[in-house]
């Protein structure tokens, strides 16, 4: 079985052979292997050693494939949407938009500039790291083998600070015009199929909003003290409506109750709803607001909107908590995948090392969709102590991928898919795992 997995997931890299050149394209998958088989810190060098192919290679090459190499991230992400489609229901496609922190030092590394570590930062207490700060676009996806959606990124954008860009001479992008122009890249690649735009406070502004089509839904999150208005009748301007902090505090209006799937479980929510324009942010569109109580912390309110009124408040709910699944995605990319670890200094390499990271965390997600955990192959360490657990995890989806690329030789002529011999004996569990089907 193990062999047979092997098969399925070299198949699945030749999705990227049409945005590569054939000597890109070999030097891709030794480089995806190795990334994969990589247990540390991750590097072009480490990859080499995992896959065995330092010393009967020598390492420029693959260093080349980031920095010269003739290959877009954005036509890779195009090539794994394809892919990616075919897994999603008619219906609305729902997507996050947000940004992370990559962190790094060296003055010779392309791009590098103080950024807001909100991991790290309070409302008292900010902190700044230098390192990269990414701008993504990911698509959500249900997954049967786990209870929340899983973010799997597509496109990827460098976001640079002015004083960075001032020192090169540089134009300068906020992170808003980046996230915009990755949606009018994705919105080009879906055919006018209706699309739900997750994304936090930092996004929900006219930079994104202005000039997009109907097909395009954003449920988002606005101030309590945002301006809202009536819609207009001509020639009167719309009369001001209460603000959402103010409509919290009026007795008058009762708080409604319903029940919504939030991050994994089922929540009873208390809400007061209303429609509005939100002109500065969302120009003309008529909004549906939901003004969420919260019980629990020291914020006590909360307000969601989306761009289409006729949504129900759950639908508001669910689709915004959806967006969480981004931050669960940076996490594994970090820690699990060595998204941050690459210490590539040239423009090209910088602009292509993480995207090539993304993209080979989302191929690894639906492979382990397609062909993996149905199988019964999966494996998670044996914990006593975690009874408990259901379901997947990317670290779950790593180890088996690790497990399946562990005998190959990736210079040998005959690992071609089509030379693949059945007679190779399949990887012997470790003592320490076991075979476990966690969805029934």
């Amino acid at each position: 079985m193990a062999h047979a997995l092997l098969r399925t997931l070299l198949e699945g890299l030749e999705v990227f052979r049409p945005g590569l050149t054939r000597p890109g394209f070999d030097n891709f998958v030794i480089l995806f292997c190795g990334w994969v088989l990589t247990m540390g810190q991750h590097a072009v060098t480490q990859a080499l050693v995992a896959t065995r192919v330092s010393g009967r290679r020598h390492h420029e090459a693959f260093h080349r494939f980031f920095s010269r190499g003739a290959w877009d991230p954005d036509s890779l992400g195009f090539w794994l949407w394809l892919k990616l489609e075919r897994l999603i229901p008619d219906g609305a496609i729902a997507v996050v938009l947000d940004d992370t922190l990559a962190s790094k030092k060296g003055p010779h590394i392309f791009g590098i500039g103080s950024h807001l570590d909100p991991v790290r930062s309070t409302k008292l207490f900010r902190v700044f790291c230098f390192g990269h700060c990414w701008v993504m676009l990911a698509v959500l996806v249900r997954v049967p083998f786990s209870r929340r959606p899983w973010a799997l990124p597509i496109l990827f954008r460098l976001y640079r600070n002015k004083k960075e860009c001032i020192k090169k001479r540089q134009r300068y992008r906020k992170k808003t015009e980046l996230g915009r122009e990755m949606l009018d890249v994705f919105r080009s690649w879906t055919c006018d199929r209706r699309i739900e735009l997750a994304a936090d406070a930092a996004y929900c502004n006219d930079t994104v909003t202005r000039g997009l089509p109907d097909s395009v839904v954003l449920l988002g999150a606005m101030r309590p003290d945002a301006v809202l208005t009536e819609v207009p009748e001509p020639p009167k301007p719309g009369a001001l409506l209460p603000k959402p902090e103010a409509l919290a505090r009026d007795e008058r209006v009762p708080w409604k109750s319903c029940d919504a799937q939030l991050y994994g479980h089922k929540r009873r929510v208390r809400y007061k709803e209303m429609t509005a324009q939100w002109y500065r942010a969302c120009g003309v569109r008529l909004l549906r607001i939901v003004i969420v109580k919260v019980s629990t912390g020291s914020i006590g309110l909360r307000v969601f909107f989306c761009t289409d009124a006729n949504l129900s408040v759950v639908q508001i709910l669910e689709g915004y908590a959806g967006r969480w699944a981004i931050e669960s995605c940076f996490r594994n990319l970090k820690q699990l995948l060595g998204f941050a670890d690459s210490q590539a200094r040239k423009r090209a390499a910088v602009h292509r090392v993480a995207p090539f990271v993304g993209l080979s965390y989302t191929f690894l997600v639906l492979w382990f969709l397609e062909h993996a955990f149905s199988r019964r192959f999966a494996v998670v360490p044996l914990r006593p102590w975690y009874r408990h657990k259901e379901g997947f995890s990317f670290a779950d989806v790593l180890r088996t991928a690790q497990r399946v690329l562990a005998p190959l030789d990736v210079l040998d002529p005959r690992r071609d898919v089509r030379n693949l011999r059945q007679s190779r004996a399949p990887v012997r569990l470790p003592s320490n795992e076991r075979q476990l089907c966690l969805i029934q």
